[in-house]
């Protein structure tokens, strides 16, 4: 559900301690405002402490986030206060359209909490589609050029547009760590959850020749290690014997759209906390 109030976000990421949800929260009632909804998780692992608060009230975000972070008395904490309005996303793309229309049709609908600045392609295919609903398309080819030089590239074009979060919808590129540094856990992207397994092209072909029961797909935060970064989302369909490649291609189509919407969301809604290579998400 997009938010419709004043509500904004406090996460807190940091070192665990006995009374540290008495002290968030003692800030946030020292300045006056009020908890409307909260929840917190402990790694039992790292003793690490994750929370996240939404509330209301009169009060400046730096001042807050000041305010916290003396209070959890951890150099190595995270603290961030955010209002709920429209982020700035960008959706990178290449030819393939299932993806980059499903986000698409739920902007239009009005389901995302975003603003699509803007859709990049390496390739010209996606253009006419994307004009129809009135968003730019920004074309930056990669023919004759090193990956640094494409990336180079690409984050000059994208820079006008000012995105927080960058969207790999079927953007068949791989990125330079450097790149990746520049939108450090602010890049979201999606492909199908066959890997290790039936890497490289036609891993549909590869399925089905090994008579695979699932298919599904993982948005992930991407890293440097390409396709295993912080899983977000994830989710199956069956398969019967009677399913073809095309039918098998079909379902993960329909499953890869789904799950990268959901991972965005959960982004959008500040919902997600990268810890290692793992996640904490309050959905």
């Amino acid at each position: 559900m997009i938010p419709t109030d004043n509500t904004r976000i406090l996460r807190v990421a940091c070192a665990d301690a006995t009374g540290i949800i008495h002290r968030v929260t003692g800030v946030l009632a020292e300045f006056g405002l009020n908890v409307i909804e909260q929840e917190e998780f402990v790694d039992g692992e790292t003793r690490r402490f994750f929370l996240r608060t939404g509330f209301t009230g009169d009060a400046v975000n730096e001042t807050i986030e000041a305010a916290v972070r003396k209070a959890v008395d951890d150099e190595e904490s995270f603290v961030s206060v955010r209002d709920r309005s429209p982020r700035k996303i960008a959706i990178l793309v290449t030819k393939e359209a299932h993806c980059i229309g499903d986000l698409l049709v739920r902007d239009f609908s009005g389901e995302l909490n975003a603003e699509i600045v803007c859709v990049l392609g390496n390739h010209e295919t996606l253009r006419e589609f994307v004009e129809k609903f009135g968003l730019p398309f920004v074309h930056v080819p990669s023919q004759g050029l090193s990956r640094e030089e494409h990336d180079a590239a690409v984050l000059e074009a994208l820079a006008p547009f000012a995105p927080e979060i960058l969207v790999f919808a079927k953007y068949m590129r791989i990125i330079g760590q450097g790149f990746i540094d520049h939108y450090e856990n602010r890049i979201i992207n999606i492909h199908h959850s066959f890997l290790p397994a039936f890497i490289g092209a036609r891993p549909y072909h590869q399925a089905y020749q090994r008579g695979v029961k699932i298919i599904g797909a993982t948005a992930h935060i991407v890293t440097g290690d390409l396709d295993a970064g912080p899983i977000i989302a994830q989710d199956i369909v069956s398969v019967r014997h009677s399913h073809g490649v095309e039918d098998m291609i079909q379902s993960g189509r329909n499953v890869e759209k789904i799950v990268l919407a959901r991972g965005l969301r959960l982004l959008l809604d500040d919902r997600v906390f990268v810890h290692g290579n793992r996640t904490v998400i309050f959905d």
